[in-house]
Parts: C-alpha cells; sequence; structure tokens
C-alpha cells in the first residue's frame, strides 16, 4: 500500500465528483475493455460506473478511502432504483437547494438506503446535510471551487461574461473572447495565488498530495486553462461547466450521467464491485487499469514498485491509464521490456481531455 495512506488523511469526502475526463478514459481502454476485467481507482465512483459503458466482465474500483466507496455506494443504489431525472436531482444536478429539494433528497435516501451495505449507511447517516444539497458537492475540491466562484470570480468578471465563456462558438472566436475580454490582468494575478501551491493544498488537495512536486504550480494550470478555453468546445465541458457554474448542465453532464448511458449502466451494475485498500491489492489478472493520477503521491521507487506490482496483475495487451497533473510519472525505464507507451494515443486523447488541468495523460500497454 502507498505510503500516502500514512500522511494524508483519508476518512472524509475529499472528491464527490470525479475530474478525469471519462470519455478519454474509456477511448483509451476500449480496445481491451469488452468482456474483460478493468481495475479502477474508485473516487466518487463516476468513472467507475462510466466504464461499464464499455462491456467488461467486471470493474474492480479500488480506493483507501471509505468515505470514497461509501460516495460509490450511493451512487451504485440511486442508478440501481431510480430513472435519469430523478437520479439527477438526487445527486444534485437538478433540483436546486431550496428546502424542498433537500428534503425530497433525504427523502430518496431514506428509500435508498437498504440497498447499501451497512458502513455505507453508517456514513451517509451520518452526513444528512451533503445528502440533502446533492451528494456530487459534497466534497472538499468541490467546495475548493465554490470558494472560487464566490470570492475570486466575482471580482474578475461578471455572471454575464461567464455565461459568455459558456457559449458555442469556433476556434478562432474562442480566441478571440479569451484574450480581448476574458484573460486580464485581474484573471491572471487572481488565479495565481488561488491555484498556487498553499491555497490549493489547505483548501483543495491534501498538502502531502504535492510532496513530489517541483516549480510553480499556478503558471502550468493557467496554461492548460488557457488551451481549455480556446481550444477545446466549452459549450458541452461537463467539468468547466461546474467550475464556473456550480454545477454541471443539460448538455455537459459526464459520461456516468448521460441519458443515453443510464440504461446500460443500470444493466450492469452487478459487475460493479469496490473494496478498500491500495491500488495493487486489488486480486487477480486485468485487461485495463484507470489509475487516475495516482503516482503523483509516490516517490519515484514507490512508483516503480507500484507498477511494477500492477504488471504483476496485467494480462498481456492490457493498457494502463493515468494522468500527470504536476509530478512527471511515466512507465519506469527499468520496466521499459514489459510495458511501451502508447505515445502517439496519449497524446491524440490529451488533446482531447476536458478536464484540462491535467500535464500529461500516459497509456502504456503492457508488453509481456
Amino acid at each position: 500500500m502507498s505510503d500516502i495512506a500514512g500522511r494524508a488523511a483519508f476518512d472524509f469526502i475529499r472528491y464527490a465528483s470525479v475530474w478525469e475526463d471519462a470519455d478519454v478514459l474509456c477511448e483509451a481502454l476500449a480496445p481491451v475493455a469488452r468482456g474483460g476485467r478493468l481495475l479502477s481507482i474508485a473516487s466518487a465512483g463516476d468513472n467507475a460506473l462510466a466504464l461499464l459503458t464499455l462491456d467488461p466482465a467486471e470493474v474492480v474500483a479500488v480506493d483507501l478511502s471509505a468515505a470514497q466507496l461509501a460516495c460509490v455506494a450511493l451512487r451504485v443504489a440511486a442508478f440501481r432504483r431510480l430513472e435519469h431525472a430523478p437520479l439527477l436531482e438526487f445527486l444534485g444536478v437538478h433540483g436546486g437547494q431550496d428546502e424542498g429539494a433537500r428534503r425530497g433528497r433525504l427523502a430518496t435516501y431514506a428509500r435508498l438506503r437498504a440497498d447499501l451495505p451497512a458502513d455505507a449507511a453508517r456514513f451517509w447517516d451520518a452526513h444528512g446535510d451533503v445528502l440533502a444539497g446533492g451528494a456530487i458537492h459534497g466534497g472538499k475540491f468541490e467546495r475548493y471551487f465554490h470558494g472560487f466562484r464566490r470570492y475570486v470570480l466575482p471580482l474578475v468578471h461578471s455572471r454575464r461574461t461567464v455565461e459568455a465563456l459558456l457559449a458555442a462558438r469556433t476556434p478562432a472566436e474562442r480566441e478571440r473572447f479569451y484574450e480581448q475580454r476574458w484573460n486580464t490582468w485581474r484573471w491572471r494575478s487572481l488565479f495565481q495565488v488561488f491555484f498556487s501551491r498553499a491555497v490549493m493544498g489547505r483548501l483543495g488537495r491534501d498538502p502531502e498530495f504535492f510532496s513530489h512536486v517541483d516549480g510553480p504550480v499556478a503558471t502550468r494550470i493557467l496554461q492548460r486553462t488557457r488551451y481549455a478555453f480556446t481550444a477545446l468546445p466549452t459549450e458541452d465541458n461537463p467539468y468547466l461547466a461546474y467550475t464556473m457554474t456550480g454545477n454541471f448542465r443539460d448538455g455537459a453532464l459526464p459520461r456516468y450521467l448521460r441519458p443515453a448511458h443510464h440504461d446500460a449502466i443500470r444493466s450492469r451494475l452487478d459487475r460493479l464491485r469496490f473494496e478498500q485498500g491500495g491500488v495493487e491489492s486489488a486480486a487477480g489478472t486485468f485487461d485495463g487499469f484507470n489509475l487516475s493520477d495516482v503516482f503523483e503521491y509516490m516517490s519515484p521507487a514507490e512508483h516503480e514498485r507500484c507498477y511494477a506490482a500492477l504488471l504483476d496483475r496485467a494480462r498481456l495487451g492490457a493498457r494502463l491509464v493515468y494522468w500527470n497533473m504536476l509530478a512527471p510519472r511515466a512507465r519506469p525505464e527499468r520496466l521499459a521490456e514489459r510495458a511501451r507507451p502508447l505515445e502517439l494515443l496519449a497524446r491524440e486523447l490529451h488533446a482531447r481531455d476536458r478536464a484540462w488541468f491535467y500535464q500529461r495523460l500516459h497509456v502504456d500497454e503492457v508488453a509481456r
């Protein structure tokens, strides 16, 4: 198990939604997923559920955090019992925050509770405030973005300008909008402060997650943000919609919440199982791996040890998908004979990655 388990806290919801692009992930794993076994970092469960759209035989979602696994269990229960519209209301995409909506979510939870494992039910019984507000909003990282919208964004741009950012435009029009209306000195200055290592570590991620990060943090994120606001469509980007408005939109939903996938995910829920532990602790062999940015929290030696352990559980031709946000982590050179980076594919997918703050995407293929 990673030594991050002893250095960072895992007894609360850190991520109430998943902040890696599930469409990119699914495209990377599609060639090996159908009928295969997939191993996934659980986080809040969004992308573990999204992997069910690929028709695998099984998805095993693992996480060090019991709180994150409770998020997965709640989503599974909701998918099992709710149609699409009530699901979006229960999770907090629709329905708002008035008292009627909050009471409605608690009433829905009372119906779902019997489908939860006992430990997940105990967790959610103690977090009724999160349930009432919508489970997708209740994590530390989501509260960090709430602070950005409440305290920083109003100092930079009006609501009208924010809505204009999310409008459909051509790439050339997005470039002009960014340079002429969005990229002000105030935007750049306050962005550098709010997304600095110090502020992000205190309010968003755990400070220990930066232990292996060198150099400036905010500058790199700002560069990727410019790319997302200009090179990528803004009108259907769920991660951009949430960051700027505080919620997803019907035309900008993450993969697992789109109506087109609802029935397929529901029909395959029994193929998803989840367990607490490190990513290398899952038993059996796998055809694909969703590793999130787990290697960032490891020293180079620990990263190499974990990567080798995963290869020991990988079938020939299996794919490992993982992101780098700030700390560079790739296939260790010592393991070059066992796995090869699919660099062209990874670059093409990263160029379309709408969860833009990651600096690099890796797709590695097991060679032996």
